[in-house]
């Protein structure tokens, strides 16, 4: 029987005469990984944005990897009353790897986000990120969902997930989503400490919260991290309060590891 040592020895005699070379040792021939990014502009109101990427001499394999945008945030939709809030979520993740041939060309698009600041009680989601070309097809990350407001006091809050996505969906390997936001909690007037939070998209860095003690009228930030879901608008009081604003999610992001 065979033990861990036999494995590591390999016999002289297998070894070709003049077969390991210096060209096989050189950096091209060790196949270096390479990175491409596609991403748009972090302001508000982002377009995304595409190009055209083509497959440099020699690469033979790519792992693309998509994020969609984050949804928009919620307008404050209901003047001199508190409300339920819902955090936007951030956008759907998805990846795929396959084998290229040199100069095939692919369009890979990071999705940008609806260009309008909510003043109604739901907001747009965020728009989907893709990747078409050569051996690749179907293949995308759709954005986050929306944030919410709920000017009823008599409805409950609550809070689900919306992760329970089959991994090879949207043409992809292996996808994930992640949770919609949860809602702020119970409120009376006045409707001090209001609460939220939006969420950031599956393996992005970024954190958004929103809470408030005394506050007449907040709209939500400018601009959210990339895949991000955006921040609404909120008060802690009743009374004379004007009707506010949602912000825009966060750009989606394509990035390509090739070697």
């Amino acid at each position: 029987m065979a033990n861990y040592q036999d494995y590591r020895q390999v016999p002289s005699d297998q070894i070709a005469s003049s077969s390991v070379t210096q060209q096989k040792l050189s950096i091209d021939a060790r196949h270096c990984f390479c990175t491409q990014w596609v991403y748009g502009s972090p302001d508000q109101c982002a377009t995304g944005c595409c190009c055209l990427w083509q497959v440099p001499t020699g690469v033979r394999r790519a792992f693309f990897e998509i994020w969609g945008a984050g949804g928009n945030g919620h307008g404050y939709c209901v003047c001199d009353r508190c409300q339920h809030m819902k955090g936007a979520g951030g956008g759907f993740y998805n990846s795929k790897m396959i084998s290229t041939c040199d100069q095939w060309q692919y369009t890979a698009c990071a999705g940008g986000v609806y260009r309008c600041l909510s003043i109604e009680c739901t907001a747009c989601a965020g728009c989907t990120s893709y990747v078409n070309g050569c051996n690749l097809a179907n293949f995308c990350a759709i954005g986050g969902d929306t944030g919410e407001a709920d000017g009823n006091w008599a409805n409950p809050c609550f809070s689900y997930w919306n992760c329970c996505k089959a991994p090879t969906q949207w043409g992809g390997d292996f996808g994930m989503g992640n949770h919609t936001g949860s809602w702020s909690g119970p409120f009376n007037c006045h409707c001090h400490c209001a609460f939220t939070m939006p969420t950031a998209a599956p393996f992005m860095a970024g954190e958004v919260e929103q809470h408030g003690q005394v506050c007449w009228m907040r709209c939500g930030c400018w601009t959210s991290p990339y895949a991000h879901g955006a921040q609404g608008a909120f008060a802690s009081y009743c009374g004379t309060v004007c009707c506010g604003q949602g912000a825009t999610g966060g750009a989606g992001v394509v990035k390509i590891t090739y070697q």
